[in-house]
């Protein structure tokens, strides 16, 4: 039997990014066992599936506190962006929010959020990007 957090954080990766729990499989569990399985349920079973904020708000509030943590969170960054879109969140509210953390991470951290955003934004734009 599947834990109950876990299929409520499948059933919200499968909305965000349907790959991602076989990616993150295939990168981590031969060092992790169960790495994937463990971060699907806690992140998104545990968190992501509470009540009190939608899934567009948390992913926003994802974005921010990634960018304020900094440059080295740009990969984690770039893929919450992407959720973040598609959560419902527009371009424009993920720059918003990108960059109402140059108040609280500094100017740098905020010009690393937006650099990481262009990417996404570019990217996505590109015949065959993803979006």
């Amino acid at each position: 039997m599947i834990p109950a957090a876990l299929e409520k954080g499948r059933q919200i990766v499968a909305r965000l990014n349907p790959e991602l729990e076989e990616a993150l499989a295939e990168r981590y569990d031969a060092l992790l066992p169960g790495f994937s399985e463990s971060l699907v349920e806690w992140a998104y079973g545990r968190h992501y599936a509470r009540e009190g904020l939608d899934l567009r708000t948390r992913q926003l509030c994802t974005v921010a506190a990634l960018t304020v943590l900094g440059g080295q969170t740009a990969p984690q960054l770039k893929v919450n962006i992407e959720h973040t879109l598609a959560a419902g969140a527009s371009e424009t509210e993920i720059l918003e929010a990108i960059w109402q953390m140059a108040v609280y991470g500094g100017l740098p951290a905020a010009i690393n959020g937006l650099n990481a955003a262009r990417e996404v934004f570019e990217a996505r734009r590109m015949p065959g990007g993803p979006g």
